[in-house]
């Protein structure tokens, strides 16, 4: 039971921690704000969490390895490549709809130290050279038009992504601050998006 109230009190920690990140950021975060965010006090989280250099490496890791469960898997799958994009779609935006402070948070620690980004990509085990493949292999089939598959990844990721980065915007001056219709039209971005990228690279 103690090891179960541990786990619970590290997590409460690392939401707190991330909310008060995104709001501050790592410089304008303190270590009493993320205690009292958490309902705990600050020795408790000194216990947990030496240093808020500390905290922040374990809240930032969590946050990029939610945005790749099955990702890497699915990259490596057998499947063809115009259900693979509409799978890759569909799964990033629901985990990020699920998470969706994780893009501004990426983005913010992409800014203060991007080198730490890049080793916990790898280390995630992402590796785009299954899908820069099969893309290789679509096209001499005769399959797709040529295309550069850098290119057609980063078009997947920044149409997937860039709704909810600008979701401040898009909710103030389209959605009148309503969320129901915010997520309305992130289900409908699915297919949307899916249809664009495919039919931009589908053999004419």
């Amino acid at each position: 039971m103690g090891i179960k109230t541990d786990t619970n009190t590290e997590q409460l920690i690392l939401e707190a921690a991330k909310v008060v990140f995104i709001k501050k950021g790592m410089e304008g975060a303190r270590m009493q704000e993320i205690a009292d965010e958490a309902g705990i006090n600050k020795a408790l989280l000194h216990y947990y969490f030496r240093s808020k250099d500390k905290l922040f490496t374990a809240v930032f890791k969590e946050s990029v390895f939610k945005l790749f469960p099955n990702i890497v898997e699915l990259l490596k799958s057998d499947i063809f490549l115009f259900d693979k994009i509409r799978l890759f779609v569909d799964n990033y935006i629901d985990i990020i709809n699920a998470n969706p402070l994780l893009p501004s948070f990426v983005i913010h620690e992409l800014s203060r130290n991007p080198e730490t980004v890049v080793e916990m990509i790898k280390s995630s085990g992402i590796n785009p050279v299954y899908f820069v493949n099969q893309v290789q292999q679509e096209i001499e089939k005769g399959t797709i038009e040529p295309v550069h598959p850098l290119h057609l990844i980063v078009n997947m990721l920044a149409m997937c992504i860039f709704p909810f980065v600008a979701k401040p915007i898009l909710q103030e001056v389209i959605f009148n601050q309503d969320q129901k219709k915010f997520d309305i039209f992130m289900q409908e971005r699915k297919k949307e998006v899916s249809d664009f990228i495919i039919n931009s690279i589908k053999k004419k």
